[in-house]
């Protein structure tokens, strides 16, 4: 007998954070299903972030998160300004990763290259952050 208004099944995603350059400052991450609104995740009102200090072993969890297709995207602020600072106005200088570990080329890479599916189970990730400067 199928529940009616039965709420869709979450998942919680935990993410482990690898290669900090240092331990300063936070390192802020935002979970999106709008592939226009990513990297940034600013102009979607329903991603999820998390900001924390980048101090010792970085795990982020974003708990209770509905079925989907769902892409991560992470700054290392060592600076604590809540922004990422560039050089020559689009080079980071400041770390930065993506789920799946997704390749950076001329840019950030594509919501299809980072994507990866929620269902029922648990998702556990690990983001390599990465520096250009």
């Amino acid at each position: 007998m199928a529940l009616v208004g039965a709420a869709a099944p979450a998942a919680d995603v935990r993410v482990k954070v690898t290669g900090l350059r240092s331990h300063k400052g936070l390192v802020q991450a935002c979970l999106t299903d709008d592939p226009r609104s990513f990297p940034d995740c600013s102009a979607d009102k329903t991603a999820r972030t998390l900001t924390v200090p980048a101090s010792g072993e970085v795990v982020l969890d974003f708990t209770g998160v509905a079925p989907g297709r769902y892409a991560i995207a992470l700054l290392h602020d060592e600076n604590g300004n809540g922004r990422a600072d560039m050089a020559l106005a689009m080079i980071p200088k400041e770390g930065f990763g993506f789920s799946r570990d997704a390749p950076v080329r001329m840019g950030p890479p594509k919501f299809a290259a980072a994507a990866f599916e929620i269902a029922r189970d648990d998702v556990r990730q690990t983001i390599r952050m990465r520096y250009l400067l």
